[in-house]
């Protein structure tokens, strides 16, 4: 090994998978988000390797995520979460489908699609249930029902909501009030309609948590990559981070690093200095021994500051040379257990791997 790498385990990656999709009927539909480049791991990479799994459909943020896919090869049906309000023309020119979470955003796309010629385009309507984020509530369904009755330029793809703490037990009133409003919303707006686009609100912990409401279609982020709400030991991390030793030395006395933290209190402390740091995705408050990582089968603590492009490890009484690979998360330490250290959630831990780790799959 030379270099700083995200490796994504396919094995494990189709284990996360398979695990997900064994709770859903076998007719229900599954989509896979790879937003923020694939929850950091790699949007195209992923992309491809669900759609190979079985994936329906892909969800996307922005309109340039989509583009992204469209120009790497990706065929997929792919929606588009948070298309803005005038991105609408790029959309139609890729074959995205937008989300249309307000009567703006829905008088914009159908003045896109007059000037595109095109009818009959799936869109995908969002409703707000109880998120409170974006999206139509039952009070403003009514200028939906004017706007696509007017305009049949639009096609109405899915009806879908987003449940906002169903991965906690403390919110399941709520979180069961949310699918009963999102149902009864989804049968007025068929009405209107004269039929049922597909309906979908399961996130990756009301996958595993409220089954029962998996409707037509349920969406899996998170879970993919390897968090569980319930599970956590039936999932595999989907990749490890790893980078290169790249010296070992030898300090007697001083201090290691930037601001002089890193204090060297015996004789003889053997230190191995890693080629990843802060500017890769590899938090600031993992340094100064708050973290662990794997090296030679053994976990070494952080000595010192972060660096932009290094970090500093204590590998007294270790066997450690140069080009030895240290693993930040993986198996050991998990993803898990660094955002424990950082008390933030692992979306965060996988989102800040920064473009320059080369991304790469593996069986």
């Amino acid at each position: 090994m030379k270099h700083t790498q995200l490796k994504i385990s396919r094995s494990n990656l189709l284990h996360n998978y398979n695990y997900f999709r064994s709770k859903l009927s076998s007719t229900t539909k599954l989509l896979i988000l790879v937003k923020a480049n694939g929850y950091g791991l790699g949007d195209i990479e992923i992309a491809k390797l669900t759609t190979e799994f079985g994936a329906d459909y892909l969800g996307v943020a922005f309109p340039n995520e989509g583009i992204k896919l469209r120009e790497a090869g990706i065929t997929a049906p792919i929606i588009v979460l948070t298309p803005g309000y005038d991105n609408f023309d790029n959309l139609i020119e890729y074959n995205l489908e937008p989300s249309i979470i307000s009567p703006e955003s829905a008088e914009q796309m159908v003045k896109a699609l007059k000037q595109s010629k095109k009818k009959d385009y799936p869109v995908h309507i969002k409703l707000d249930t109880g998120m409170q984020r974006v999206g139509f509530e039952r009070e403003s369904v009514q200028k939906l029902k004017k706007i696509v009755l007017k305009n049949k330029s639009l096609s109405v793809r899915s009806l879908f909501s987003h449940l906002a703490a169903a991965d906690e037990s403390k919110h399941d009133a709520f979180t069961r009030l949310q699918i009963e409003d999102f149902c009864s919303m989804a049968n007025d707006i068929s009405q209107f309609l004269g039929y049922m686009p597909m309906r979908h609100i399961l996130n990756s912990p009301g996958i595993e948590r409220f089954t029962y409401a998996q409707m037509d279609m349920a969406r899996l982020g998170i879970g993919l990559y390897g968090t569980s709400c319930l599970h956590e030991n039936q999932l595999k991390p989907a990749a490890s981070l790893v980078a290169p030793v790249i010296q070992v030395k030898r300090v007697t006395g001083g201090s290691v690093g930037y601001g002089r933290h890193g204090k060297v209190d015996s004789d003889v402390t053997k230190i191995a200095t890693v080629c990843v740091g802060y500017a890769d995705g590899i938090d600031r408050h993992l340094g100064r021994g708050a973290a662990r990582f794997l090296v030679n089968g053994e976990l070494a603590p952080t000595i010192g500051n972060i660096c932009m492009d290094s970090f500093m490890l204590d590998v007294s009484g270790i066997n450690v040379s140069a080009g030895d690979e240290v693993t930040i998360f993986g198996d050991s330490p998990t993803p898990d257990q660094i955002a424990s250290i950082l008390k933030t959630i692992t979306y965060e831990v996988f989102t800040s791997v920064s473009s320059r780790v080369e991304r790469v799959i593996t069986d």
